[in-house]
């Protein structure tokens, strides 16, 4: 005789994200559209479909595409500045600690699409997202101050905005220029980092 006893196991409640979470994953299929495939991919309808999730959901916690972008890049910054930071505290030498924090620089505009996102912001006159920038470098400088800085702050600003603006160019376009000129893809980027490297010893010598 076949058993009649039915399952007594209950169905599984649907689990939801909490808005941090949902925030979260939204950002990491944007992030992933802009590494993949440009910022010029960076749409609504792209954006909820790689992060799984309805175009109203997506408009629900940014209210805008814009606002996606915009916050795209206040997470990259910040996870650039939260190194930058880190390495900081890490090393007692000033000069070392700030070129390791230039490299960190390099390395994200290269290849975490933050210059990329960054020139398309400005291409389509949304270049005051940008804003987050100075933010950053301001609490760049703060956090160094708490160690001493080794630089007056003007000197400090003027050397961080060098630094970004070199590693913006390297980031975009770097290796196409230094395949042009006949050199390996990171020849461009070693030599502005040597630039810095320079001026930075120059800067703390003064000091010193």
């Amino acid at each position: 005789m076949l058993s009649t006893k039915m399952s007594t196991r209950l169905p599984q409640p649907r689990t939801r994200r909490s808005a941090e979470a949902a925030k979260e994953n939204i950002l990491a299929a944007a992030e992933k559209i802009l590494l993949d495939e440009g910022p010029q991919h960076l749409k609504l309808v792209e954006v909820a479909q790689a992060a799984g999730v309805a175009h109203a959901t997506v408009l629900h916690h940014f209210g805008s595409i814009d606002e996606v972008q915009r916050a795209l890049m206040t997470r990259m910054i910040r996870a650039l500045v939260d190194r930058i930071i880190a390495v900081a505290r890490e090393r007692a030498d000033p000069g070392e600690a700030t070129m390791a924090g230039i490299s960190d620089m390099f390395d994200t505009f290269e290849n975490r699409g933050v210059a990329r996102l960054a020139a398309w912001l400005e291409l389509t006159g949304e270049s005051v997202r940008l804003t987050v920038v100075r933010e950053a470098v301001l609490e760049v400088i703060a956090a160094r101050a708490d160690q001493g800085l080794p630089a007056p702050q003007d000197q400090v600003e003027d050397f961080m905005l060098a630094s970004i603006c070199l590693a913006l160019g390297a980031g975009l376009f770097g290796a196409r220029l230094s395949a042009l000129m006949e050199q390996p893809a990171d020849h461009a980027r070693k030599t502005a980092l040597c630039l810095l490297q320079a001026a930075a010893a120059k800067t703390w010598a003064r000091e010193g």
